[in-house]
């Protein structure tokens, strides 16, 4: 029983590896999506990059950085 098991799952492993290495076709996230949006944009010289505020800035969660303290107050329990 668990023969067929592990073999089926060896069989599914392959042919999912053969299926993301293109052998069936093409992967369907290969290409551009939707391309039809560039050219349907309208004024992009328009769009301008502004730098955040420190008060907006505050406000983003860093990557990488310690998670930030509850803040929970805490008190011993009575016996």
């Amino acid at each position: 029983m668990v023969r067929w098991l592990i073999t089926l799952l060896v069989i599914a492993n392959l042919l999912a590896f053969a299926a993301a290495r293109g052998v069936f076709g093409p992967v369907p996230a290969a290409g551009a999506r939707e391309p039809f949006h560039l050219n349907r944009q309208i004024h992009p010289e328009w769009l301008r990059v502004q730098p955040m505020s420190a008060a907006d800035a505050a406000d983003q969660a860093v990557v990488g950085g310690p998670a930030p303290v509850a803040p929970i107050a805490a008190s011993a329990l009575a016996q």
